[in-house]
């Protein structure tokens, strides 16, 4: 749902692209082909966002030699640094993914971006709206988006709203934003037209700013090493997530499989395809294997991690 006509790139970016694009420099670094395939271009998320993949050092290749420098060994046959790449995620060793790194440039909400940097394992550089003015651009959820509050997730969404009560809701968010956009244009006094009064000076922009809604969008440029790149994934890529911030997980870890086709697999198969259990809950699995009926009274597992460990084991709780 567009709040406005505009694309999800300036003019003079769409510029800067198709130059970048025309680029081609000679390397004798390893190359990511599938990177390679969409390099500088933005693949779109939710209503106005989009990811760009703007630079990155290093493929599996830099994750293999880095672990085996440590004992003295060069680099093996394909299937040996698969083998080495599931072995260095199953036991959990961070510091051989720490030596690839990729560059994106991200457009996303502003309440997006106040959940994604919690992860403070990146460098950030945001668009500055005290030095530039934001454009009319602001997120308005899909209706199969827009939820109750969960009643037994403090987190979480319920049901699906529906009816007058989602138009109305969808009514208020784009009147909202339209409004506090346009009282923010007031106050700032710039551009031309009739919005514009010679006898007013305009509010600074780095006051401005503060009218406008979490909705409202932003960009930055977020740089990350491998390990805490596949950090950040394993907690947005998850179900339990956030709608909005899992939907640039989603095109991420697409990202991830471009850059690092064989850390991806293991990635799925190791992180998000695996389970953490409790030393509880490993005894209490090792009794349903000899044969014993575990109730979750008789677990030794409060009744939250119960329900968890049915999950993983596809049971009724």
């Amino acid at each position: 749902m567009e709040a406005s006509g505009k694309s999800r790139l300036t003019a003079e970016q769409e510029a800067e692209i198709a130059a970048l694009r025309d680029q081609r420099a000679e390397t004798a670094r390893p190359v990511a082909p599938g990177l390679e395939e969409i390099l500088y271009k933005p693949l779109p998320v939710l209503d106005h966002g989009f990811v760009r993949v703007i630079d990155y050092m290093g493929t599996d290749d830099a994750v293999v030699q880095a672990a085996r420098v440590s004992y003295g060994r060069g680099t093996k046959r394909v299937q040996e640094d698969r083998g080495l790449i599931n072995y260095l995620l199953r036991h959990w060793h961070t510091t051989p993914f720490e030596m690839a790194e990729i560059k994106l440039h991200v457009k996303l909400p502003i309440f997006v971006a106040r959940q994604w940097i919690r992860h403070r394992m990146a460098s950030v550089n945001e668009y500055s709206a005290r030095y530039s003015v934001l454009d009319r651009e602001f997120y308005i959820p899909e209706p199969n988006h827009l939820a109750a509050q969960s009643a037994s997730n403090r987190q979480g969404r319920g049901d699906i709203l529906e009816g007058a009560e989602a138009e109305e809701v969808l009514n208020l968010l784009r009147n909202d934003s339209m409004q506090a956009y346009d009282h923010y244009a007031l106050m700032l006094n710039e551009g031309d037209g009739d919005a514009r009064r010679e006898d007013r000076q305009g509010l600074a922009r780095e006051l401005a700013r503060m009218n406008l809604p979490l909705n409202f969008y932003t960009q930055w440029y977020w740089k990350a090493d491998l390990h805490n790149f596949m950090g950040f994934l394993r907690l947005r890529a998850d179900p339990h997530a956030q709608y909005e911030i899992r939907a640039y997980a989603d095109v991420m870890i697409d990202i991830l499989k471009r850059w690092v086709p064989v850390t991806h697999e293991a990635f799925l198969e190791h992180r998000m395809g695996a389970a953490q259990l409790s030393a509880t809950a490993v005894k209490a699995i090792r009794r349903m294997i000899d044969g014993e009926s575990v109730t979750a009274e008789t677990s030794g597992l409060t009744k939250r991690e119960w329900v968890e460990l049915c999950a993983v084991l596809e049971r009724d709780a």
